[in-house]
């Protein structure tokens, strides 16, 4: 056992008497010790109730034959964090999670983890962290939340977000704003429809690093507590098996996860979390990759976001390995790298069917051929641009218009409200990437607020900062090279002509070469945003959002 270091021999009696000065038995510190790493709090709808997720894993736990030790991980919420200077830190944050679960298990020799996020940045850091200490680990999310309902129609946090658009408007009054704020999320648990906290959840899934219907499991059911306890269970089965993340985390999981991202057009921030847990596994996933199983992916199931259905009818229709069981039937899944069950995904997937193919279309009859997510290039993203291209209106998948340019979001954002945006424009956000944010800001304001005035069909919005897994329309982020490393993006005034064409991958401005040679040697970097703290050491060394947004 790893934790011997810590506990075995006469070396070991002082961690013993620290050990049995907490209460625990020599019976207990003999066992193997499995960290069970909690990322509850007060601040995070999707967080609120892990509490009663890690008595489960510890009590699956304590069931195998193993000693369940309790450690915390911090978790911010995207959605209260949006639109001010709190955005800066959910990006950065996923880093801190990784870094501080390495520092408590290597300090404390765990022998392995029971890992308990729900939302955003928090699932793939610590997907990171068990990438990058390679002891068995299995995550268990708190699941997600049921959808609300307003006026007879199912609605989630999105739509609170586009109606404060429609209250700026004077489309709607204060009074419905706030029944709308008060019906959006009924609940705990990760936002209903597939943002970024539930494509990551179901990704985790998919990777093997997560149980069967770990993404769609809703919160407070009892399947999802019976899920927790499992999770318990399969770490004490792993260890015994030497079954370790790398082993799970391979080339062929990624591709899955990929495949899959596509088939159900999960959000753009999976482009930046799946090669950042691949880096932490020694892999490098091109975005290029991305594209090249998109063409192949029939598009198959369209949640919020892009449609009307949300989590629970996902998890009703038969969930992601139903999802994975019709894929598997044009060969597009990898069916035989091993998860944390100790299974296959063959094995795992096997007796799972559809059992509503108006959620889970047919493979035979898909919302279309080509899956949800688009990598985008040209002058303007020398290294790559991300859209998800299933939530963008038909009228604007082709699109060319003049730029107005913004050096903030908060600058954007007001001139959506005055007015000042119009139609056919293409509104350019800059110098909000993962250096020059800091921190890579995510955007659903703007964009939100561009759908609740009623131009997602006219006006196309560019980034270089990243978008909430709940924005839709003609929303193209993650621009590579950002403006602060002297990419097009920072070159470009307003005026020039931005031509936009989603179907054959091209983002290009309208400049000839010789003309963007000369604004590159004119070109005046301007100061950080941020000069102190965690995030002026972030700035220094987090790499392009092509890459992940890692630290090197």
């Amino acid at each position: 056992m790893k934790s011997n270091i810590i506990k075995g021999g006469a070396k070991g009696a002082p961690a013993r008497s620290l050990l049995y000065g907490m209460g625990y038995t020599r019976k207990e510190i003999d066992k193997p010790l499995i960290g069970i790493v909690n990322a509850q709090n007060e601040i995070i709808p999707g967080h609120m109730h892990l509490d009663r997720i890690a008595q489960a894993a510890k009590m699956g736990v304590a069931m195998s034959g193993g000693t369940p030790i309790e450690f915390p991980s911090i978790g911010i919420c995207d959605g209260i964090a949006m639109g001010h200077d709190g955005m800066r830190y959910p990006l950065a944050s996923r880093e801190l999670i990784a870094d501080s679960i390495e520092a408590m298990a290597r300090a404390h020799g765990f022998d392995g983890l029971v890992l308990i996020p729900n939302c955003d940045k928090i699932v793939p850091g610590m997907l990171m962290a068990a990438a990058r200490l390679n002891i068995p680990s299995v995550v268990v999310s708190g699941g997600p939340m049921k959808a609300g309902k307003y006026k007879g129609e199912e609605i989630d946090f999105s739509t609170c977000i586009e109606q404060v658009a429609a209250f700026q408007k004077g489309i709607i009054d204060e009074e419905e704003l706030e029944e709308v704020a008060r019906q959006a999320c009924p609940g705990c648990g990760s936002c209903s429809g597939l943002f970024t906290a539930n494509s990551m959840n179901c990704l985790t899934e998919v990777l093997g690093m997560g149980l069967p219907f770990n993404g769609t499991a809703m919160v407070h059911s009892g399947e999802r507590i019976r899920l927790a306890k499992e999770a318990g269970i399969k770490v004490m089965e792993c260890l015994e098996k030497d079954i370790k993340p790398r082993d799970i985390l391979t080339l062929k999981a990624f591709e899955n996860a990929i495949t899959v991202d596509m088939a159900m057009a999960g959000s753009t921030n999976t482009v930046l979390h799946l090669p950042a847990i691949a880096h932490e596994a020694g892999i490098e996933l091109d975005l290029d990759l991305f594209d090249k199983i998109s063409e192949k992916t029939p598009y198959l199931t369209k949640l919020s976001p892009s449609g009307k259905h949300h989590m629970e009818d996902l998890h009703i229709a038969g969930g992601i390995p139903a999802l994975m069981n019709e894929l598997s039937k044009k060969s597009l899944i990898n069916k035989e790298e091993i998860t944390v069950t100790g299974e296959t995904v063959a094995e795992n997937t096997k007796d799972a069917y559809v059992t509503d193919n108006n959620i889970i279309r047919s493979i035979n009859n898909p919302y279309r051929n080509r899956g949800g997510l688009a990598i985008l290039r040209g002058n303007l993203a020398l290294d790559g641009a991300v859209v998800k291209e299933s939530a963008v209106a038909k009228e604007m998948l082709t699109h060319k218009g003049p730029a107005k340019i913004f050096n903030s979001e908060e600058e954007a954002v007001n001139a959506i409200f005055e007015g000042e945006i119009i139609k056919g424009d293409v509104v350019v956000i800059r110098y909000e990437g993962p250096k020059g944010g800091p921190g890579m800001r995510e955007m659903l304001s703007p964009t939100s607020a561009i759908v609740g005035i009623g131009l997602d069909k006219d006006v196309a919005l560019l980034t270089d900062g990243r978008f909430s897994g709940a924005t839709r329309g003609a929303a193209i982020g993650h621009i590579s090279p950002e403006a602060m490393e002297g990419g097009t993006i920072g070159l470009i005034k307003n005026g020039d002509i931005i031509e936009i064409d989603i179907p054959n991958r091209k983002l290009n401005v309208m400049l000839d070469e010789n003309e963007l040679d000369m604004r590159r040697r004119t070109f005046e970097k301007p100061e950080p945003k941020v000069n102190t703290g965690y995030l002026a050491r972030y700035t220094k060394l987090v790499t392009s959002a092509n890459t992940g947004a890692v630290l090197k």
